[in-house]
């Protein structure tokens, strides 16, 4: 491009330049390379240890093998595997108690969050920090350590729960040893651990709602029940949309308690499919199988994701 450039007393003056859009295509090569270099470390990482080991599982799963044998010695059986996940009834158990815990851990959890963060929210409340630090402790602490904790609690001799249940007269459910209770109380463990880390992160959403907002409407008259029906719970949708999926998400992967605290048991009635993985793969030497388990998990996650996310994205 020649630019043609009036001087006085010298005449004109030729002049080349680069175009405009040439010099931005330039800058956004350059900015896009400098993205890459800064974001390779990261995708080197994903790479290695999640997308190899994804592809890995699935594959796997495709094959017969024990975790006792040479990876060489896999048989391939194909769909074999997931077609004994579907079928196989300690699968289907394991299926059914995951979604009982998922479904009393989120109808418990999220509605005593949100009240425990209005209540925390609340400007003129005294020691509210102390409150959230206490809250949240119990999501810091090791599992191990507050398994200790509450097997003594849930002990049916010497518990401290059994001997105030004695004590008023009512007869102890059995917790950890009838199978109609063990379930629930992991629930109530997961609950107990879970719910300052939620009451968190609902007070962080709580602080960008706008103060005007609530002036507005006590001016127009409305009460604290009515600012938390019409402003609170709508204006805290992405939070809880968060906060429900994270709680989805991290019942679905239940492993610890279960494995310190019942070993699947009283008769597979706390038997969750995280457990299940384990106990097919490195107790009974089923790698293919666990596998398709895995794999079936996976899928079934990014469903519970994809789903919720759609629904937000609609809802906005």
């Amino acid at each position: 491009m020649t630019v043609m450039l009036e001087s006085p007393g010298r005449g004109t003056i030729r002049a080349r330049g680069v175009p405009p859009t040439a010099r931005r295509g330039t800058a956004v090569k350059r900015h896009r390379l400098a993205a890459v270099g800064f974001l390779s470390p990261a995708l080197v990482l994903i790479l290695v240890f999640i997308a190899v080991p994804m592809v890995m599982t699935f594959w796997i799963s495709l094959h017969r093998w024990s975790m006792f044998t040479p990876i060489t010695d896999m048989d391939w059986v194909g769909l074999d595997n997931y077609r004994a996940v579907v079928t196989g009834s300690t699968h289907l158990a394991a299926l059914r108690n995951t979604v009982v815990y998922v479904a009393l851990s989120a109808a418990i959890t999220i509605p005593l969050a949100v009240l425990l963060a209005l209540l925390l929210y609340v400007p003129r409340l005294r020691g509210r920090g102390l409150v959230r630090v206490i809250l949240f402790a119990t999501y810091v602490v090791p599992t191990v350590a507050i398994v200790i904790v509450w097997s003594n609690l849930y002990a049916p001799s010497y518990g401290p729960i059994d001997a105030t249940l004695s004590a008023l007269g009512v007869t102890s459910p059995g917790w950890l040893s009838n199978p109609s209770s063990a379930l629930i109380s992991l629930v109530i463990f997961n609950v107990w651990q879970m719910l300052g880390y939620y009451v968190v992160l609902l007070v962080a959403g709580l602080t960008q709602i706008p103060e005007e907002v609530y002036e507005a409407a006590r001016i127009d008259g409305a009460g604290p029940i009515r600012q938390t029906v019409s402003i609170t719970i709508p204006l805290l949708r992405n939070t809880l949309v968060f906060v429900f999926l994270m709680t989805v998400v991290n019942s679905i992967q239940v492993f610890d308690p279960v494995y310190l605290l019942t070993q699947g048991g009283p008769a597979n009635s706390t038997n969750v499919l995280s457990f299940d993985i384990q106990r097919t793969a490195f107790q009974n030497g089923l790698a293919g199988e666990a596998s398709a388990l895995a794999f079936s998990l996976l899928i079934l996650l990014c469903l519970v994701a994809a789903v919720v996310s759609k629904g937000l994205r609609r809802r906005t």
